[in-house]
């Protein structure tokens, strides 16, 4: 396998090559190990122009990081929506969406998902969660002290800017690691430190990074990480003093499941080896019950 590029620009590349390598092969015919799905077949990157790139931030009133712009020069979105099927109520249902967002198409999907945090978040301090800071003082007892709180709130904490789905890019340019969140309500983590972790992360299934691993237990093969991508992924996680996300760090220190995001370990009841996804920042008459994730 080709070395995984460590400086952005070499690494976009790196993954546009790659990426339409594997999707250039047809998955009817191909006898490779790993083949992309139907509708990813002959897909291609489509950039945008530094004068787009403008006119994107004039339109939407949002300025992107040097390495998002990077990331927009050189790949963007493809030139086709992803299709997913699923079945419901013994149908077969196919839904497309986009891929990465396309800035000069998919304008109704990227309003809503700007709008996407403060809205989901802000459903999970009215809903069964009972989303509240600490930070936040004593939680009122009105709709609207509550929603003017947050709404203070939200408007300090740096921006958020969308790349796909609920994935969204911390646009601080004070920041040392600009991570990109997955952010499903106030179920928030990292999904990668930098873009570079994130794009590996988000798009390991369309990169020539897995090998076919046997296990003589199963009888069958396993897809396993390459050694390269596993440990850069590894290491993205690893504990620094200096990954430091003003304001959303809270937000995603508040469930359990966000620590191993800072390379921290929520502690563990009993010794469990499993642990239930429970409040970590609890306000002294909250009941610490695994949390029921809400269908946005």
């Amino acid at each position: 396998m080709t070395t995984i590029p460590a400086n952005l620009s070499d690494f976009l590349f790196w993954v546009k090559e790659q990426t339409e390598l594997f999707w250039s092969i047809d998955p009817k015919t191909s006898t490779n190990d790993f083949v992309c799905e139907e509708w990813a077949y002959g897909a291609k990157w489509i950039g945008l122009t530094d004068e787009q790139i403008d006119q994107v931030e004039a339109k939407y009133e949002i300025r992107f990081l040097p390495e998002h712009r990077e990331f927009l020069r050189i790949l963007h979105t493809i030139d086709r929506r992803e299709r997913i099927e699923y079945e419901d109520d013994d149908e077969i249902v196919v839904k497309e969406r986009p891929f990465f967002y396309n800035w000069l198409e998919d304008e109704a999907e990227i309003k809503r998902r700007l709008n996407w945090p403060f809205e989901t978040i802000f459903e999970d301090v009215e809903g069964a969660n009972k989303f509240w800071l600490k930070s936040w003082g004593v939680k009122p007892k009105t709709y609207e002290e509550k929603k003017e709180i947050f709404t203070r709130w939200y408007n300090q904490a740096p921006k958020l800017l969308p790349l796909t789905s609920h994935r969204f890019i911390v646009s601080d340019p004070n920041l040392q690691f600009r991570p990109v969140l997955s952010v499903y309500g106030s179920d928030t983590i990292v999904y990668g430190w930098d873009l570079r972790t994130y794009l590996l992360n988000e798009l390991q299934d369309h990169l020539n990074v897995y090998k076919a691993v046997f296990d003589e237990e199963d009888d069958c093969y396993y897809a396993e990480l390459e050694e390269e991508a596993a440990l850069i992924l590894k290491n993205d996680n690893a504990y620094n003093e200096a990954k430091i996300i003003p304001y959303w760090q809270d937000v995603i220190l508040y469930w359990s499941s966000g620590w191993s995001s800072f390379g921290l370990e929520f502690p563990r009841k009993n010794g469990d080896l499993i642990q239930p996804i429970v409040k970590a920042d609890q306000s002294e008459d909250d009941e610490n019950e695994q949390k029921t994730f809400t269908g946005f």
